[in-house]
């Protein structure tokens, strides 16, 4: 197979651009931004960059050079950034990888594999961005944050950046002998929104890394062993409002002080070994605020820095997108969330319980590299603690409340393996992947969690006629072993529904103990930066599969079928720069090959030449068959709709800059109507302060609301609702860099959210061809309402709501010397809810910040040291 693969694809067989630098004899040049030093002088000046945006092919309108030169330990890199017009060099700040105003960038490729790079970045202020490149440049993973010096200055032929990359923080091969390194030089002009290229390649051609010039000159340099240890100290005091009868609210204070090490070690020449003993993120910003009415868990970014950092390398998708993009063989925030048990409390009682906001992590390590034949291994172990909540329970026997302790998380080792090789010319890559969770159940009602969950995929990537054209091919498997209580759990999930009463093709079993599922990937496609580019796939999720230990699903039972095309112009022209148009047709089948749901979509989107931008969309969704609406229910049609939207923007280069977005959702027969619409303010009154307001607003309707199932006559019942919403957040960052390296951000994300029930039903026939004999209107039935109310009384009372939140974090970093760093952090949340599904802006608004608020004061100080 691989040798047939090898005849079809073929080498980019293109001339190398070519820089040859020299070993520094006579010690380094100093780091300061300027071309004084006579050591420069002994390799040459490289330049003729050529344009690749907005005008592909076309000469710069600024001319660019460099120079580059090492020693044992170090590249040194300097870069002349002419310019005409010094004047309007824009000098933007920002945090670190924040890629504004003008900058040079440099990607070294010291593998040598053409797929991956190293990526360091120098704005004009100053500010550093580095980036772990890999898949031929498709990711770039910015929360890579290396350790090396940067300097810039200004002057009247332009801007200098000058740079200092130590050994430590790339990867290549112990080769005594003369060494080739890939290596690029890209240059972005702000004010002209242009981008340049010493290696020039053309849009028409696919990938990126893989077109790189050539380093040479380096000869016998050792590989360094990275080897950095960070210990830190974090003190943190929170204050909440008082609980006269809780004893664990009652002083309204708390105050803890924690110790942890953080890591880093180059255990060959090709792996790094990060660890973490007993992490805090408490600088890390809050989830957005929600309110979910579905069945189904919300996917949440990660944002925690151990995580984040080379997680490309973990990560095994087996979708390309629809209800199933977000599948996931691994899903870090499953390790150290929130306690899955809650203690069952009765307050009238005088019961009370104090359950840990998260999961301890009690240790973390990961392991990741890639070998100069093509080897890439990702590895991650972690243990989690045992975690008890402490109880106020009340004793029948003696009639008196004690204070006891129970499970909410049993311990539990997570393990994620990831492999990968590169054959034939990097035309072809393998890989596979596998993942545990063990959990040490001593206690009967955490029965419901697995014990035991295994997951393993295979992948294989084929690359035709220079790169031109993909095949991805995917499978995995799932095994999970528990406790029937477990595996009950995961067969009534919102995931599978097995319990479904007109379910004929899988079986439900109380007395089962284990399940497996598979699931896959074939994906054909042609790849263009521009022109015709178009693809198919067809992914499938058997309904046994299950990822949600440690990886992340919201549904499985589909079989799902895409085709998709587009065509993108780059070159500007008339009154554009680019314009991309593209369409989509999907259908999507359970493993009873019942149709559950078809459509199609177009969109567009264009940039004009004064750079503002413009984009829309819209689909039409046929009729469709949900198994998961009447949740454990029978499957029930639903009615199609059409969705539209829209986009716009401002020139990203202003002072003030305006994004807008709206859309509509429309239901068929009157079932249901959306309407979201959101703008974001952007201001910069100077290049140091950043200021974002970022307001959206939706109004949605549906007919059918899901309430609740209530058994009558022997037969299940399914109660549903209209439901009227109003939802809101008026978010708002600040950002002040006073130096690349000292930075002030605030975050605050007001949020309120009503819905009001209405005109109750249940169903009677859901696969009647008409939609309203689907329902009845006459629920006088139910005994749900008290004596005296009607059912309209009960959702009021019960399901009406008004939810309102309010986070902010306030975060003051400094990077006191390199890899150090001091956090100050001032958090504070509001959350206050009412059974009224009114909403008022202003008297919502005045209510949230009446409320009384959680604040928590912390102080996070970390040193590192390094060889």
């Amino acid at each position: 197979m691989l040798f047939s693969f090898s005849v079809l694809a073929q080498e980019n067989t293109k001339q190398k651009r070519i820089y040859n630098t020299k070993r520094i004899q006579n010690g380094p040049p100093r780091i300061d931004g300027l071309i004084d030093e006579e050591i420069w002088n002994i390799v040459e000046w490289s330049g003729d960059f050529t344009q690749k945006d907005p005008n592909d092919g076309a000469n710069p309108s600024q001319e660019t050079a460099f120079k580059i030169l090492y020693d044992d330990n170090n590249l040194y890199v300097l870069i002349r950034a002419y310019d005409t017009e010094p004047d309007k060099i824009v000098k933007r700040m920002s945090r670190r990888d924040g890629f504004d105003g003008d900058w040079v960038e440099v990607n070294i490729d010291s593998y040598f594999d053409q797929r991956t790079a190293f990526s360091f970045t120098a704005s004009v202020s100053g500010v550093k961005g580095d980036e772990a490149v890999s898949n031929d440049g498709n990711n770039w993973d910015s929360t890579w944050d290396p350790i090396w010096e940067l300097k810039t200055s200004i002057d009247e032929e332009g801007w200098i950046a000058e740079m200092k990359i130590p050994y430590t923080q790339l990867r290549f091969s112990n080769n005594n002998n003369q060494l080739v390194w890939g290596f690029q030089v890209t240059r972005r002009i702000f004010r002209e929104e242009e981008r340049s290229h010493w290696a020039y390649f053309s849009k028409d051609e696919s990938g990126y890394v893989r077109h790189f010039g050539e380093l040479h000159g380096i000869k016998n340099i050792k590989p360094k062993r990275q080897a950095e240890i960070s210990p830190y100290i974090v003190a943190k005091k929170e204050y909440y409002e008082k609980e006269e009868d809780n004893p664990y609210r009652e002083s309204g204070t708390d105050n803890t002080i924690g110790f942890g090490v953080d890591g880093k070690l180059g255990i060959t020449n090709d792996f790094t070994l990060d660890f973490t003993i007993n992490p805090d993120f408490g600088q890390v910003e809050a989830d957005p605020s929600e309110v979910n009415l579905t069945a189904f868990e919300t996917y949440f970014q990660e944002k925690r820095p151990f995580f984040i950092e080379n997680r490309n390398i973990t990560d095994f998708r087996v979708s390309r997108g629809g209800p199933f993009w977000r599948n996931n063989l691994f899903y870090s925030r499953r390790i150290g969330r929130a306690p899955d048990y809650y203690p069952d409390i009765d307050s009238d009682l005088g019961e009370y319980t104090d359950v840990p906001d998260n999961t301890t992590i009690l240790g973390a390590l990961k392991i990741t590299g890639k070998t100069k034949n093509g080897l890439s291994i990702g590895i991650i172990e972690s243990i989690t603690a045992e975690e008890k909540a402490k109880v106020m329970r009340y004793d029948e026997d003696t009639d008196q409340v004690n204070e006891i302790e129970e499970t909410v998380e049993p311990l539990t080792n997570y393990f994620v393996g990831r492999i990968q090789k590169d054959f034939n010319d990097n035309n072809t890559i393998i890989g596979g992947m596998i993942t545990s969770t063990n959990r040490f159940i001593n206690d009967d009602h955490l029965n419901y969690l697995n014990t035991d969950a295994y997951t393993g995929g295979i992948d294989l990537t084929q690359y035709f006629k220079d790169k031109k054209y993909a095949l991805t091919l995917k499978y995995a498997m799932s095994h999970v072993k528990g406790d029937s209580t477990a595996i009950i759990t995961q067969q009534r999930s919102s995931r599978r529904y097995f319990q479904r009463p007109d379910n004929d093709y899988t079986t439900y079993d109380s007395t089962r103990t284990s399940l497996t599922g598979t699931s896959g990937l074939i994906h054909f496609s042609k790849l263009a930066n521009r022109g015709f580019r178009w693809g198919s796939w067809v992914t499938w999720h058997s309904p046994g599969f299950e990822l949600n230990d440690v990886g992340y699903q919201q549904k499985s039972d589909a079989i799902l079928q895409v085709i998709y095309a587009g065509y993108r112009w780059t070159e500007p022209f008339g009154i554009f720069r680019s314009i991309n148009i593209g369409a989509d047709q999907w259908s999507n089948w359970d493993f009873g090959l019942n149709n559950s749901y078809y459509g199609a979509s177009a969109n567009t989107w264009m940039e004009f030449k004064n750079h503002w931008s413009f984009g829309s969309w819209g689909n039409i969704e046929g009729e469709a068959t949900s198994n998961t609406t009447l949740r454990g229910g029978p499957s029930i049609k639903a009615p199609g709709g059409l969705n539209f939207g829209m986009n716009f923007g401002t020139d990203g280069r202003k002072k003030v800059q305006l994004y807008g977005n709206a859309g509509i959702n429309k239901g068929f027969d009157k079932s249901r109507n959306n309407n979201w619409y959101g703008v974001d303010v952007i201001y910069r009154p100077f290049d140091a302060l950043r200021i974002s307001f970022l307001p959206d607003i939706s109004f949605s309707w549906n007919e059918m609301q899901y309430v609740d199932s209530e058994e009558y006559n022997g037969e299940d019942r399914y109660i549903f609702a209209q439901i009227n919403r109003v939802t809101t957040d008026l978010t708002v960052r600040i950002d002040y860099t006073i130096t690349p390296d000292l930075t002030i951000q605030f975050y605050g994300s007001p949020f309120i959210s009503a819905g009001d029930y209405s005109d109750p039903k249940y169903i009677i026939n859901p696969k009647a061809d008409s939609y309203e004999d689907r329902y009845s209107t006459d629920v006088s039935w139910s005994s749900s309402p008290e004596d005296g109310d009607t059912f309209q009384d009960y959702l009021d009372k019960e399901y009406d709501f008004n939810f309102k939140q309010f986070r902010s974090n306030l975060v003051l970093r400094w990077e006191y010397r390199p890899g150090s760093l001091l956090f100050l952090v001032w958090t504070q949340s509001k959350t206050g809810s009412e059974s009224t599904g009114n909403f008022s802006f202003k008297d919502d608004f005045d209510t949230l910040f009446n409320l009384h608020p959680y604040n928590v004061l912390l102080v996070k100080l970390s040193f590192r040291i390094a060889n």
